[in-house]
């Protein structure tokens, strides 16, 4: 402890974040001034992980709430040796890597893309189960911890009452968060807009909650002991800041502590920026230097860090040689690779409804795939993700041997904590609800997507066949806005997600297969609440010819030269069965069928095999529960896609098929009344 080298080490991050602001003319200068005595008392003091390995599995984690706030990292890491002056003198810029927002970037230390608020500190929620998840698993040893910075948008934000609940519920220990809380946010004082008591509120939850000056090194390092010590609890450490600590005029007095030094240049505002870097101890002339004693101090907190994961290290190498078939189950499940899995074997009663059959496949994956967590949103005996729980158990304070998440009702807490337990390593997250609620979901399937998480999302109750429930229960829009996000490239090049809406059971079975081997961006389920007929095999398989599913689209019927090519997903293929028989036998019609799980992946296909099975020559024909658009780019400008235009309604799903033209007999008239206009 050296009181003279840690102030300057928080005034040099705190005149690295101004100077990377006032250049790229843009950012959140003031809260990072206030956050970085935090910030240098955990990484240097306290923070756990390699520098020379740093995707070492088993370091310490730093999430990122607050993701205005990343020149607070970037100084950091700077002065850690993860970044280089160009790159933080770059901040915002084109091609630079420092951008505005933290993006994952695990190198150079950030473990999650963050922006919106609340959802930082959810992932790191979900990195923390995951931890005990495995710590469980295979011993005390697998004892890092997760930090998170939430500031007071990331408190106010209505997600993180599902995250402080399911954190405090389930004991997370391991679990360390700290509030930066400084009374300024971008527009108001916080006085503006709530007078909760934010200490009473976590304390509600189960949570221990240390409040300290944000700005007394020595409280905050009492405060992270203590918490480091915990073993009941998760921690909320309150660090009382000043926005803009550490700023000053241009008449050389104090100026701290006002909210318009939240979100714009300090130059911009009552601030002098020269004089606050005189202030900070900096060169106005060479403002993204590292002083020179606090180079010197890094240095030496580096080879200390190395030294302290090579301890550890060494740890765990005596642990694998006692243990070798367990360290040879942790590699593997960390690898994320799968174990052989033959879901032909998963056997699906004739005409069930695909969320019933996707519950007959988790009950065989709960037997096969040991690292996999699997969560519902109070829904699991509606959603069918009781498949896995009845052969599993829910996770507990205290005992998480099991592999069942029960969120409650929270499903964008949900489906944060399972990109924070994709973006831990080593355990498979499964969320599952209502489809009509990936409305919820939305901000956090964005996120999947963006940072390219392979989490799976199962939603069941896929269409207005759901029936009594009515409009608000009743699926229409929501196919469309996930389809959108097939059509979304990520960052790699890749479709930023795979939507698979099956046709029945063993088109089921090859959905869950095609989602668990996707590991570069989010799958979703899209499965039915009824009962849907089985699509006719042609041969002795049903399963192997579903296989085709695996190109995103395949015909399910198919006869040589056709008058008319019908196209559909979901339940729908079997309402085109049941068209076609009438077809064939009543009008003399060749038809064939296709079915289109995923119009992305389908899309990725060659062109030959796109047009052997939608050829551009034939009539086409599309049937969807959802919106027309749905289908509308696979039958092009000639084709007719019959589908819903309005919101549901209440009654019976048989009687909304009727009422909406879903029948057999109904659709045969559709397709007939199409090809007159031909």
């Amino acid at each position: 402890m050296n009181k003279l080298i840690d102030q300057q080490a928080a005034d040099n991050i705190r005149a690295l974040a101004v100077a990377m602001v006032e250049k790229a003319n843009s950012g959140h200068p003031g809260g990072p001034m206030g956050g970085a005595d935090f910030m240098h008392i955990l990484y240097s003091e306290f923070f756990n992980y390699d520098p020379s390995d740093m995707e070492w599995p088993f370091r310490d984690r730093f999430f990122m709430d607050a993701g205005h706030l990343s020149t607070l990292m970037y100084a950091q890491y700077y002065l850690l040796g993860n970044y280089s002056k160009d790159d933080i003198s770059n901040f915002r810029q084109w091609g630079s890597i420092t951008p505005g927002h933290p993006e994952v970037d695990v190198k150079r230390g950030i473990e999650n893309t963050s922006g919106p608020l609340g959802q930082g500190h959810t992932m790191g929620v979900g990195a923390a189960i995951a931890a005990k998840f495995l710590q469980a698993r295979f011993g005390n040893w697998m004892n890092h911890k997760i930090y998170g910075f939430i500031s007071d948008g990331g408190i106010q934000e209505e997600i993180s009452q599902g995250a402080g609940r399911i954190a405090g519920h389930l004991g997370l220990s391991n679990f360390i968060m700290f509030f930066d809380s400084n009374d300024i946010q971008l527009s108001t004082s916080t006085d503006e807009v709530t007078t909760e008591d934010t200490a009473m509120k976590y304390k509600a939850w189960g949570w221990k909650v240390i409040t300290i000056d944000g700005h007394d090194h020595h409280e905050i390092r009492k405060a992270l002991q203590d918490a480091n010590n915990e073993t009941e609890r998760p921690t909320l450490i309150i660090g009382k800041t000043i926005m803009g600590k550490g700023c000053v005029a241009a008449d050389g007095s104090m100026y701290e502590g006002h909210c318009e030094l939240h979100g714009q240049p300090i130059g911009h505002t009552g601030a002098d920026y020269t004089k606050t870097l005189l202030n900070l101890g900096a060169n106005p002339e060479s403002p993204f230097d590292i002083f020179d004693d606090v180079r010197a101090f890094y240095k030496n907190i580096i080879t200390e860090k190395t030294l302290k994961a090579a301890e550890k290290k060494a740890e765990i190498a005596a642990w694998r040689k006692d243990n070798e078939a367990l360290a040879h189950k942790l590699d593997f499940f960390l690898s994320g690779e799968l174990p052989n899995l033959d879901f032909a074997t998963i056997e699906h009663k004739a005409g069930l409804a695909t969320r019933v059959a996707s519950s007959n496949v988790l009950g065989y994956l709960a037997e096969h795939v040991e690292n996999m967590i699997v969560s519902s949103a109070d829904l699991s005996n509606s959603d069918k993700t009781d498949g896995f729980l009845k052969k599993s158990s829910a996770l507990k304070k205290g005992d998480f041997s099991g592999g069942f998440l029960q969120a409650g009702v929270a499903e964008l807490t949900m489906a944060c904590i399972a990109n924070g337990i994709a973006l831990h390593g080593g355990v498979i997250p499964v969320v599952a609800t209502f489809f009509v609620f990936s409305d919820y979901m939305k901000p956090a399937i964005r996120l999947s997507g963006i940072q390219e998480l392979p989490v799976k999302y199962v939603w069941t109750h896929d269409a207005f066949r759901v029936g009594e429930d009515g409009p608000t229960h009743q699926p229409v829009e929501q196919e469309a806005q996930i389809r959108l996000l097939e059509k979304l490239k990520n960052h790699s090049g890749n479709s930023s997600f795979m939507a698979l809406r099956p046709a029945d059971s063993a088109e089921t079975s090859v959905a869950w297969k095609m989602a668990l081997e996707n590991k570069k961006s989010p799958t979703g389920l899209i499965l039915s609440r009824q009962g849907i007929k089985d699509v006719p095999a042609k041969g002795n398989s049903r399963y192997n010819e579903a296989l085709a599913a695996e190109k995103g689209g395949y015909l399910v019927k198919e006869v040589e030269n056709p008058d008319v090519v019908l196209i559909a997903n979901g339940s729908e293929v079997s309402t085109l069965v049941a068209a076609t028989e009438i077809l064939e036998k009543e009008n003399g019609l060749k038809v064939n069928i296709a079915s289109i799980i995923s119009e992305g992946v389908f899309r990725l296909q060659s062109k030959a095999y796109q047009e052997s099975v939608i050829p551009k020559n034939k009539p086409l024909f599309g049937l969807t529960a959802g919106l027309p658009v749905n289908l509308e780019g696979l039958v092009g400008e000639k084709g007719k896609v019959f589908g819903l235009e309005h919101f549901g309604y209440s009654a019976p799903a048989t009687v909304l098929d009727d009422k909406f033209g879903f029948t057999g007999e109904k659709v045969s008239k559709e397709v007939l009344e199409y090809l007159k206009t031909l």
